[in-house]
């Protein structure tokens, strides 16, 4: 049974990633290219000619390659949580899905974002890459906790009225988020980049992020659906023998 939710995620997460990477290649490079071109400012000099053509094609093709790749890996990892976990988790159905999928979103995203957020060309970075990734990882610990408290106090909660389960869901992870943004030190900056430009930057791959966890979600119930429709129109035996 668990192969079949792997295979749906690995599926999933294929879609996903495919999004993804043309995303990067028709959007986020350019987007790139032209935040460094506004940070390097008017004294800064592009490449040109056949050379530039290339890194061009290189960048483009590592950034659909990473896109894919990083879309799997979600996808497996959506499908083995989603196997274990799905009885947990709350509402009827297809919801299951997207429920995890946003715990997923809030716990590699959101919660590592609080600290560090998305950083644009040009940032500068307060610590070296070895305390980033070690504390972004603990912050990932912290979001699966916090996904956790919040999926338990809406079930309890939401037993008497369902507005009352989203507030009391809502809750943790509203206290977490002004906790971490008050007591974080600024970890990045842009001395180079106007504001509104780092603005739009990130909310840009916030946005992307989260459309990348909602496609999972998506293609997993469609594949699932797709899967349970053939299984019942399968004669009984045949059916029975996939149990």
């Amino acid at each position: 049974m668990i192969h079949d939710y792997l295979q749906r995620g690995v599926a999933s997460g294929l879609v996903a990633g495919l999004a993804y990477g043309l995303y990067m290649v028709l959007v986020g490079n350019p987007l790139s290219g032209y935040v460094d071109a506004v940070a390097a400012g008017p004294d800064g000099h592009a490449s040109e000619g056949a050379g530039h053509v290339v890194s061009e094609t290189m960048t483009a093709a590592v950034s659909a390659t990473s896109g894919v790749l990083w879309g799997i890996l979600l996808g497996g990892v959506f499908a083995i949580a989603f196997y274990f976990l799905e009885p947990a988790l709350p509402g009827r159905g297809d919801v299951k899905a997207y429920v995890l999928a946003g715990a997923g979103f809030l716990s590699v995203s959101v919660t590592p974002w609080l600290v560090f957020p998305p950083a644009a060309p040009g940032a500068v970075q307060r610590y070296g890459i070895d305390t980033r990734i070690a504390v972004y990882l603990g912050l990932v610990v912290v979001g699966v906790g916090l996904s956790a408290l919040a999926i338990g106090a809406y079930k309890r909660f939401a037993r008497r009225h369902l507005g009352l389960g989203i507030l009391a869901g809502a809750a943790p992870i509203l206290v977490v988020a002004v906790v971490l943004t008050t007591l974080a030190p600024t970890v990045v900056t842009h001395p180079d980049l106007p504001a509104d430009l780092v603005a739009a930057y990130r909310g840009l791959v916030i946005l992307t992020q989260a459309a990348l966890w909602a496609l999972i979600a998506g293609t997993f119930t469609r594949l699932r659906r797709r899967a349970d429709r053939d299984r019942s129109t399968r004669p009984t035996g045949e059916a029975l023998s996939d149990i």
